[in-house]
């Protein structure tokens, strides 16, 4: 049995995906004169993923096997003894991270060749997908702050760059300038709290800063009461708020459906906005000394997971359904780590990567057979027409409403019970909170999944319902053919610009090609299963031991275990719990609101039209964010350019000491007459003051 992990196999699973970047965007682009074509960038980024989330798969059965690592990899630079170095701690929560990471991203990977497949930014968009995974692999493997910035802001970039992947978009930009400006704002807090346990431990490894938790934990803030550790722990959580898309610095990640659908399976569902549940759960020996900042990530969770989940309601583009679902169930995690709970949190981290990724590609998928049309009050009936996408869709709704036996149940189920034993202040709140989003979660669910495919076919035909702002344009979107593929962006362009968006009179809807519906089938096989197998070893067993820090007055835990008996047991036991029955009544109501009596909800809608205004205006929290965010930031712009660049550089160092020299020329150019005898009598008195100076010298 190996005690160490190699760290030359490790290097491979970060840079295999690299390789695969780089040669599908230097070599398969434009700018680099499409050296490589479709077939050899899809094979070489395909091979890199693959290649990475096989050795991840052998480095977890290494790590349950008692093999761990945790080393320099590179020193970079040494200054004033404080190291930064390329480093990896892989344990049991990176390894494990390793195999949801390269396993998603395979799997949209192979979706992609489909979806993409007459993009013409389709080599652009495999090179983006694979330096993702990249970035998000050097985050999770890393073993110190340093390591953790660098991939945390690469995926931020990356994410950026593919947001704003059809940049001749204006709500692309928009888009993802929002995504920017926001995350700046968590990025902000994140590196003060970096610098501030920089500052007092001396060091940026995780093991050092932990080894000096108690001593932390009794200094203060300079200049203030409050402590320190709390100060450095709720402002590592702001970058974890940014990141992670928690209230109210969640305001981006709506926004983000404006990239193509593979990429809010990969990046807004499965991976990135999850770093910052990593994160904290990476730091548990931390935010385990502080129960302020315990409470603190308690109550922005709670806030999240209800009130995104309101949100969700009344969307009617398919994507945005799934983002306000993504939005509530990280609330869910984050009131476990809250809690005290971070194996729960972890554990639902990994049930809602699989779920939720295929929620994405399945409302993909349904895109594709749709024509591009993503309005769910236009679709109806396509199961019959679309039977994969229908099976696999149900089976990632059932897993996401907590669906006994389902994945989502087990992770769900547990942090409905850690909030429940939890003495944390805000716990109340919380409880409330995550019981309500059960019904609001099953409702919004089977809305979309009843409008989409059941009742009445409302597709091939002129539509009251305008297609919202941030529809691609076909040209831009490269809207999808008959074939389930984008149609080239040229083309359409040449096309009526008013050419019908959605299918057309006649047309039916189709099954996906097997690159598209194939990762969905894979999806969906640990979407059903994988809660019932990890439950015991990762919130029971000794599977995050040594690796989460839980402190001796959290017991939510201990209590979770004592009330634990197996899968079996605890799937039966909730046929009598309130969670499963509020399920229930969250799909019988969008049964009878969407399929039976859909004047219920416009009833609702009519009688509390405040209610439907504030929900509309998404709380009017866009508008704050233009306010302040994006005001703000032009405001610093703006006093940056007249302050900063006309007045300081323009004005006094560029234009004045252009001025000064001017000056100083003028009055020395005086001198410069064209007389010999004018020079002839600054030589004398130059000879003149040279024997005046050095007299005393020939004297002595």
């Amino acid at each position: 049995m190996a005690v160490t992990l190699n760290p030359n196999l490790l290097l491979v699973v970060p840079l295999a995906p690299l390789a695969g970047a780089a040669v599908a965007g230097l070599l398969g682009t434009k700018f680099f004169g499409n050296v490589v074509g479709r077939k050899t960038a899809t094979a070489a980024t395909i091979l890199g993923v693959l290649v990475a989330f096989i050795i991840s798969a052998m480095t977890l059965n290494d790590v349950l096997n008692g093999a761990t690592f945790n080393g320099t990899i590179y020193n970079w630079m040494t200054v004033a003894g404080m190291k930064m170095e390329v480093g990896f701690q892989i344990d049991s929560l990176s390894a494990m991270m390793m195999c949801v990471v390269t396993f998603v991203s395979l799997m949209v990977h192979i979706y992609t060749i489909g979806y993409m497949a007459e993009d013409e930014g389709y080599n652009r968009f495999f090179s983006y997908i694979s330096l993702f995974t990249f970035s998000m692999l050097m985050l999770v493997m890393s073993n110190n702050f340093l390591q953790l910035f660098f991939g945390w802001e690469a995926v931020g970039l990356v994410s950026y760059l593919l947001i704003g992947f059809w940049y001749t978009r204006p709500t692309a930009i928009f888009a993802n300038m929002k995504a920017f400006l926001v995350n700046r704002v968590g990025d902000f807090g994140f590196i003060l709290g970096i610098g501030l346990l920089l500052a007092y431990a001396g060091s940026m490894n995780y093991q050092d800063v932990f080894a000096k938790r108690e001593a932390l934990a009794l200094l203060t803030l300079p200049g203030t009461d409050w402590m320190l550790l709390t100060v450095a722990c709720i402002c590592l959580f702001i970058g974890a708020m940014g990141k992670s898309a928690q209230f109210p610095l969640h305001v981006w990640l709506p926004d983000s459906m404006e990239g193509p659908t593979p990429i809010s399976a990969l990046i807004h569902a499965a991976t990135m906005v999850t770093a910052g549940i990593f994160m904290v759960s990476r730091m548990s020996p931390l935010f385990e000394l502080s129960d302020t900042a315990l409470s603190f990530i308690l109550v922005i969770g709670s806030i999240t997971a209800l009130f995104m989940g309101f949100l969700g309601i009344i969307q009617n583009d398919i994507k945005r359904v799934v983002a306000y679902s993504t939005l509530s169930q990280l609330g869910y995690m984050t009131v476990a780590l809250g809690s005290s709970a971070y194996s729960v949190a972890v554990f639902h981290l990994m049930t809602h990567a699989f779920f939720k990724a295929l929620l994405f590609l399945g409302a993909g998928s349904v895109i594709i057979g749709m024509h591009h049309d993503q309005d769910i009050r236009n679709m109806g009936g396509l199961r019959k027409y679309m039977p994969i996408t229908w099976i696999t869709s149900l089976l990632g709704s059932l897993a996401l409403i907590g669906t006994p036996f389902f994945s989502g149940f087990y992770s769900k189920d547990s942090i409905i019970e850690a909030v429940g034993e939890t003495h944390i202040w805000g716990a109340g709140f919380a409880q409330f909170a995550v019981l309500a989003g059960v019904f609001v979660t099953a409702f919004y669910s089977f809305r979309m999944y009843f409008l989409v495919f059941h009742g009445k076919e409302r597709f091939g035909q002129a539509h009251a319902h305008g297609h919202d702002d941030h529809h691609a344009p076909k040209a831009a979107h490269g809207a999808h053919d008959d074939h389930g593929h984008d149609s080239d962006a040229h083309h359409e362009e040449e096309e009526d610009d008013h050419a019908h968006h959605g299918l057309a009179p006649g047309q039916k809807p189709h099954e996906s090609p097997f690159v598209v519906w194939f990762p969905l089938v894979m999806l969906a096989i640990p979407s059903v299963i994988i809660g019932a197998i990890a439950i015991g070893p990762m919130l029971f067993g000794d599977f995050f031991k040594n690796v989460i820090y839980i402190g001796e007055n959290h017991h939510a835990m201990e209590l979770l275990k004592e009330e634990y008996h197996g899968p079996v047991a605890m799937a039966i036991h909730s046929l009598t719990s309130l969670p499963l029955w509020l399920a229930i009544l969250g799909v019988a109501s969008s049964y009878y609101c969407y399929m039976i009596n859909p004047r219920v909800p416009a009833w609702f809608f009519a009688k509390f039209k405040a209610v439907h205004t504030l929900l509309d205006n998404k709380y009017y929290m866009d508008k704050f964010n233009q306010v302040v965010f994006a005001g703000g930031a032009r405001l610093l712009g703006e006093g940056l350019w007249k302050i900063g660049d006309k007045t300081l550089i323009d004005g006094l160092l560029v234009n004045g000491s252009a001025k000064v020299v001017g000056w100083f020329s003028s009055l020395t150019r005086l001198a410069q007459t064209g007389y010999i005898y004018h020079y002839a009598f600054v030589m004398i008195l130059g000879i003149l003051g040279f024997l005046v100076y050095f007299l005393p010298f020939w004297h002595a």
